[in-house]
C-alpha cells in the first residue's frame, strides 16, 4: 500500500512560477507528487518536459499531468473533433517525456446526442488516441478518463467503468465530481471496491470540497476541505483495502489541503 499525496499545479507558496520550482516545493512540503497543468493548453516543449521529468526523478517526486479542458470527443464538427484528439496525444508525449504516469481527461459533453451515441463516439475517438499514441512511442502514458459533475458531461463511473473493461483507458476518480453528481451522495468503500475489482494497480484520483447553490444543490465549484465530501472516510476506506492511491489537492487552497490529507492519514496511522 502506498498513497502518493499532492497538488494540481504549482504550490502556491512556490516562489517562482515554474514547474521545476513547484517540483522542489512540494519535496519541501514531504509530500509526494504534483499534477502537470496543461488546461489552458499545450505550451510545453519536449525538452522542456525531459527536464521537469528529471527534476521529479532525481527528488523521487511522481508525476501526472492534466490535459487541456478544451475538449469534447463527441463533437460533430470534426475540426474541433481532431483538435481535442491533439490537445490530448500533445499532453500524453510531454506527459511522456516527464516520465508522468497518466494524463486526466474531460472527455465528452452529451449535447443533443443520446448518452449510448456520446458512449460510442467517445470510445472510438479514444481507440484512435491509444493506437496513434502507441505508434508515436508514448503508449506508455495512461488515459485516465476523469469521473465528471454535470449532468451534461459524458463521465460517471458507470460509463467510465464500462468503457475501462472495452479500451486501455483508466477511470480518473474526481471524488467530489462523483459526489455532485450523484446529488451529495457518495459512498467510498462501494466505489474502491469496483476498482478493485478492475485489478486497477493504482488509482488516481482529484480530491476537493464543493459548495451549494442558492437552491441548496452540490454544485463543481470547488472549495477548501472543510466542508462536502468529508475527507475522513474516504482516507478509513483507503487505511481498510491498503490499496495503492495518488490523491491531488484541487481545493483553492492546494498544498495546505494537500498537508491536511496527508495529516488524516497520518493520524489513522499511516507512515509517509
Amino acid at each position: 500500500m502506498t498513497v502518493y499525496i499532492g497538488t494540481a499545479g504549482i504550490p502556491i507558496s512556490t516562489k517562482r512560477n515554474s514547474t521545476i520550482d513547484g517540483i522542489k516545493r512540494i519535496k519541501e512540503l514531504n509530500l509526494q507528487c504534483l499534477e502537470v497543468e496543461f488546461v489552458r493548453g499545450v505550451a510545453m516543449g519536449n525538452e522542456t518536459a525531459k527536464l521537469i521529468g528529471k527534476t521529479a526523478a532525481d527528488l523521487g517526486i511522481k508525476l501526472s499531468a492534466h490535459a487541456p479542458y478544451y475538449i469534447n470527443l463527441n463533437s460533430d464538427d470534426k475540426t474541433k473533433l481532431e483538435a481535442s484528439k491533439k490537445r490530448i496525444l500533445d499532453s500524453m508525449e510531454r506527459a511522456h517525456h516527464m516520465g508522468a504516469e497518466v494524463i486526466a481527461v474531460h472527455a465528452s459533453y452529451y449535447g443533443k446526442d443520446t448518452p449510448e451515441k456520446t458512449y460510442s463516439d467517445t470510445r472510438n475517438a479514444c481507440a484512435d488516441i491509444l493506437e496513434k499514441a502507441e505508434k508515436r512511442g508514448f503508449g506508455d502514458v495512461k488515459l485516465g478518463l476523469e469521473t465528471m459533475g454535470k449532468q451534461s458531461q459524458f463521465g460517471s463511473l458507470e460509463e467510465l467503468i464500462k468503457l475501462s473493461k472495452e479500451i486501455k483507458i483508466i477511470p480518473y476518480i474526481d471524488w467530489a465530481h462523483i459526489f455532485v453528481r450523484q446529488n451529495g451522495v457518495i459512498d467510498y468503500s462501494e466505489i474502491l471496491g469496483q476498482l478493485v475489482r478492475l485489478k486497477i494497480k493504482k488509482v488516481h484520483s482529484h480530491f476537493e470540497n464543493v459548495k451549494k447553490n442558492n437552491a441548496g444543490e452540490f454544485v463543481d465549484v470547488h472549495i477548501p476541505i472543510d466542508h462536502s465530501p468529508p475527507f475522513e472516510p474516504l482516507a478509513k476506506e483507503i487505511m481498510k483495502r491498503k490499496i495503492d492511491i495518488t490523491l491531488i489537492s484541487e481545493s483553492p487552497l492546494l498544498e495546505k489541503d494537500a498537508i491536511k490529507m496527508k495529516n488524516v492519514l497520518e493520524n489513522l496511522g499511516y507512515k509517509f
